[in-house]
């Protein structure tokens, strides 16, 4: 499984995305929402580094 990485396509268009082992996109989610969902929901399991849209993250305070 891949790292989720930053790109920035356009000014203002942030976006997390996932790559294939050709580096062709395979996931693509929009930053604002995807953090927004995040907040959300409750996973059952722990997300490691790089996959944070995977389960839940621990908060630091």
């Amino acid at each position: 499984m891949s790292k989720r990485e930053l790109i920035e396509p356009n000014p203002g268009d942030k976006r997390y995305v996932r790559r294939d082992e050709k580096g062709r996109f395979t996931e693509s989610d929009d930053v604002g929402r995807s953090l927004t969902q995040d907040r959300k929901r409750h996973a059952e399991h722990d997300a490691g580094p790089g996959q944070g849209d995977r389960g839940d993250r621990q908060t630091q305070h």
